[in-house]
C-alpha cells in the first residue's frame, strides 16, 4: 500500500532538490540538525537516517517503495526520528557513514540507511532495504521491528557497537602513518599497479560496472608528459575513445552518463553529473594536447556544449546533475523508467530518417530490431536500442557503399532528426542546485578548453560562473565561503573540496584571462583554506572547519572518488601559488602533507591517482613562462597560444601587462621587476626557479626554447 501526504512534512522548506522529493512522503522527516537530534533525545527513540541525492535511481525505488508506504510510514514514526540527508549538499556527514557502512556491511552505496544513538553514533547500516524480505535481504519493517526490540530490551548492545563503529571509523578518518621519502619509485610503482588494472581490450580498469576514472587519466597523463612513457598515454587515448564511442556517450545530445553496467561502455547508469562532464573536458583537452588528434578535442567540445545547452543556469552557475530515469508517458509523469529519455526502439529511429540515413545510422550505431543490447540483467532496456558507434565512417561508408564525404554529412543530419524528436519526450529531472566544488572543477575545464581550442566562449561560461560565485556565495569582509546555492538563497558552511576546487579554477582562470583579481582572490581563500582545514602538527587538510558540532569525526579524505580528493588538489595549490609567486611557506605545508600520505600512496596508489599526479608536480622543478605585453596584443596571443600546446604539468604562466597585474606581481615577487618587452615588443621569459632563458622577443624563439626546456 502507498500514499503519499497531501500536508507537506518539515523538508518542504528545504531548498535542496533531494529534500524537497520526500516532503509528501507521509515519514515525519527531519532534515539533519539539532531540532531532530533533541526529538531523538526526548523520545527515547533510535534515529533513522536516511542519505542519497536527488538523481539517485534507487533512492527514487525506495522512496515509492518504503517512505510512501503509509503503513512502514507509520512505523517508522513510532518507533524512529527520521532524518533525511542530501549526500551532495553535505558529503561530510555521508562521508562519516559511509565508512561506517562499509565497516558493516563491507560495501557501500545509496541510498544509505543508517541507525544511529542519540549521540549520532552508528550501529546498523545498509544501502536500499525492501518493503518486504526479497533476495535473501529482510524487508524493511522487519529490520525496523528488529532494532525497536533491542534498544528496548538490549540497550548495552547498542551502545557498545556504536562505540565500537565509531572507534574504527574515526581511526579511518586520519591514520597514523609510517613516513617516506618523496622520490620517484613511489610514481612508478603507481603506474606498475595502474598499468596491471588495465582492459587492452574495452579500456577503463578492471571489469564490470566500468566507471570514468578521470584521476587516473590525469596521473598517466602527468607520467607520459614526464617520463616520456608512452605506454602511459595509451592507455588513456584508447579509453577515451573506447568510452566516447560507447552506449556511456550520450550521442544525441552530448555529455557523458554516469558508468556502465557492462565491461563495453555500451549500457549505461544513464544520470549525468556536472563532475564527471567537467573532469572528462579536461583529460580529452589533454589528449588532444599530446596526440593533437581532433577526435579528442571534438569530444570536449560536444560535452561542453552540452553543458551550456542543458547545465547552466541564466545568472551563469552550473546545475548538478540530471536524473537516470524519466516518465515513458507525458499523461502518466509518475511512471518512470531508467534511460526512458535516451532508449530508442528499431520502428521509431525508422520512421524519422530517410532510407538513406536510416541505412547509415544503423550500421554507424548498432541499431537492430531486436534491440542492442547484450548485458540486461534485469530486463530494463529488453527490445531497446542504446546508441553506440560500432562502426567508424570510413567502415560504414565501405559497408553501404556510399563515400566518407557523403557519410560524414548525413551523421549530423542523423543527430538533429533523432535530437529534434528526443526533445519531444518527458525530459528527465534537472538538480539545478549549485555547488561551489562541482563549478570550480567546470569552471578549470571551460577555462583550459579555451586554451587550447581558443573559443573566446569557453572563457567567457568560466567567468560567468567564477563571478556568480565570487557575488553569491562568498563574503569577503567575513571571508565566508558558502557551500550550495539554490532559488537564491546560499547556506551550508563549504569544506575543503569547495576551497580547493575553487582555488584551482581562479588560478586555471588567471592563466587564462589574466585579471589579476582572479590570482588575489585565489591567494585570499588559500590562506582561508589554511586557517579553516589545515592539520599544522602532520599535515595534510581536514575536509571540515570543526565549526559544526553535530559532524562527529573531522575526516581527513585522502581517497579518490568520483572527484578528486579535496587533499590532493589542495596540496596542488599550495605547489602552484609556490610556483607563482615564491611562497616557501605554502610549499612546506605541500611537502610536509606528501609526507604525511606518501604511506597511502605507496600502498594504495590506484586509490590516490589525482595524489600521485600532485607528487609528480611536486618532484620537478618548477617552470615559470613569464610574458611581457597585453593579452589583447596578437604577439602576446601567439605566444600564450604556443605556451598553451605544451603539456606540461609544471608551468606556471604569468602576464606582466606593465599595468595593475604587474604591479600586482611585483608586490609579491621581486623578480617580475626584471622582466620587461624587447624593442617594445611582447617578451617570452622561460624560467626555471626564476632563473631564466634569454627572453624570447618572437613566437620561434619561444617555441625552441619551450620544446628545449625539461
Amino acid at each position: 500500500m502507498t500514499a503519499t501526504n497531501t500536508a507537506p512534512n518539515r523538508l518542504i522548506n528545504e531548498k535542496s532538490p533531494y529534500l524537497q522529493q520526500h516532503a509528501y512522503n507521509p515519514v515525519d522527516w527531519y532534515p539533519w540538525g539539532e531540532e531532530a537530534f533533541q526529538k531523538a533525545r526526548e523520545e527515547d527513540k533510535p534515529i533513522f537516517l536516511s542519505i542519497g541525492y536527488s538523481t539517485c535511481y534507487w533512492c527514487h525505488v525506495m522512496e515509492r517503495e518504503v517512505f510512501e508506504n503509509k503503513e512502514l510510514a507509520e512505523l517508522m514514526n513510532k518507533h524512529t526520528v527520521n532524518i533525511k540527508v542530501d549526500r551532495e549538499e553535505r558529503p561530510d556527514v555521508d562521508r562519516i557513514y559511509m565508512k561506517a557502512l562499509q565497516a558493516m556491511a563491507g560495501h557501500g552505496g545509496w541510498p544509505m540507511s543508517v541507525f544511529l544513538t542519540h549521540d549520532l553514533k552508528p550501529f546498523y547500516a545498509a544501502t536500499y532495504i525492501p518493503p518486504s524480505p526479497k533476495h535473501g535481504i529482510p524487508g524493511f519493517g522487519d529490520v525496523l521491528q528488529a532494532i525497536h526490540n533491542v534498544w528496548e530490551n538490549e540497550r548495552e548492545k547498542i551502545t557498545q557497537t556504536g562505540q565500537q563503529v565509531y572507534e574504527h571509523v574515526k581511526k579511518a578518518a586520519s591514520p597514523d602513518l609510517p613516513k617516506h621519502k618523496l622520490e620517484d619509485n613511489i610514481l612508478q610503482n603507481g603506474f606498475t599497479q595502474i598499468q596491471e588494472s588495465f582492459d587492452p581490450v574495452n579500456g577503463g580498469f578492471g571489469d564490470a560496472p566500468k566507471f570514468p576514472t578521470p584521476v587516473m587519466f590525469n596521473f598517466l597523463t602527468s607520467y607520459y608528459a614526464r617520463f616520456d612513457e608512452q605506454k602511459a598515454i595509451d592507455i588513456v587515448t584508447f579509453t577515451l575513445r573506447k568510452m566516447a564511442n560507447g552506449g556511456i556517450y550520450d550521442h544525441i545530445g552530448g555529455g557523458f552518463h554516469r558508468y556502465a553496467t557492462d565491461a563495453k561502455w555500451h549500457v549505461p547508469h544513464f544520470e549525468k553529473m556536472l563532475y564527471d562532464q567537467a573532469q572528462l573536458i579536461t583529460s580529452y583537452i589533454d589528449v588532444y594536447k599530446a596526440t593533437g588528434e581532433k577526435f579528442y578535442e571534438d569530444v570536449a567540445k560536444d560535452v561542453l556544449n552540452y553543458v551550456n545547452r542543458m547545465m547552466t543556469s541564466p545568472e551563469g552557475g552550473f546545475y548538478s546533475a540530471e536524473d537516470a530515469e524519466s516518465a515513458t508517458d507525458p499523461e502518466n509523469p509518475n511512471e518512470k523508467e531508467e534511460g526512458a529519455f535516451y532508449v530508442w526502439d528499431y520502428t521509431e529511429i525508422e520512421s524519422l530518417l530517410t532510407p538513406d540515413e536510416f541505412k547509415i545510422a544503423e550500421l554507424h550505431y548498432g541499431i537492430k530490431k531486436e534491440g542492442n543490447v547484450e548485458s540486461d540483467p534485469h530486463g530494463v532496456f529488453t527490445g531497446k536500442n542504446i546508441l553506440a558507434v560500432v562502426q567508424s565512417g570510413l567502415e560504414t561508408a565501405r559497408i553501404t557503399g556510399n563515400n566518407l564525404k557523403e557519410v560524414e554529412t548525413m551523421l549530423p543530419s542523423i543527430r538533429h532528426k533523432l535530437f529534434d524528436a528526443r526533445e519531444k519526450r518527458p525530459k528527465s529531472h534537472l538538480d539545478d542546485k549549485i555547488l561551489v566544488s562541482w563549478n570550480g572543477l567546470m569552471i578549470s575545464a571551460c577555462a583550459r578548453a579555451c586554451q587550447v581550442c581558443g573559443n573566446e566562449k569557453y572563457l567567457r561560461m568560466a567567468q560567468h560562473a567564477a563571478s556568480f560565485i565570487l557575488e553569491n556565495l562568498y563574503d569577503r569582509d567575513s571571508r565566508t565561503l558558502l557551500r550550495r546555492y539554490r532559488d537564491g538563497e546560499a547556506m551550508i558552511d563549504a569544506h575543503l573540496d569547495d576551497y580547493a576546487f575553487f582555488i584551482r579554477s581562479l588560478l586555471d582562470l588567471y592563466e587564462t584571462s589574466f585579471e589579476i583579481d582572479l590570482l588575489d582572490a585565489a591567494l585570499q581563500l588559500t590562506d582561508e583554506m589554511i586557517v579553516l582545514f589545515y592539520d599544522e602538527e602532520n599535515g595534510g587538510f581536514f575536509d571540515t572547519s570543526g565549526k559544526d558540532q553535530s559532524v562527529i569525526i573531522r575526516s581527513k579524505e585522502w581517497h579518490d572518488g568520483a572527484e578528486p580528493s579535496g587533499n590532493s588538489v589542495a596540496i596542488e595549490i599550495l605547489l602552484r601559488l609556490s610556483h607563482m609567486l615564491g611562497r616557501e611557506d605554502y610549499h612546506d605545508k605541500a611537502t610536509k602533507s606528501l609526507v604525511y600520505f606518501s604511506e597511502l600512496m605507496n600502498k594504495a596508489p590506484q586509490a590516490l591517482a589525482q595524489m600521485l599526479a600532485v607528487l609528480n608536480l611536486a618532484l620537478v622543478k618548477p617552470q615559470q613562462i613569464i610574458i611581457t605585453g597585453k593579452r589583447e596584443d596578437t604577439q602576446t596571443s601567439a605566444m600564450l597560444r604556443e605556451v598553451y600546446k605544451i603539456l606540461k604539468p609544471n608551468k606556471v604562466i604569468l602576464l606582466a601587462d606593465n599595468d595593475k597585474g604587474q604591479k600586482y606581481l611585483e608586490s609579491k615577487v621581486n623578480f617580475i621587476k626584471t622582466v620587461k618587452m624587447i624593442d617594445d615588443k611582447p617578451t617570452a621569459y622561460v624560467c626555471e626557479n626564476f632563473t631564466c632563458n634569454l627572453p624570447a622577443n618572437n613566437v620561434e624563439e619561444l617555441k625552441e626554447q619551450l620544446q628545449n626546456s625539461k
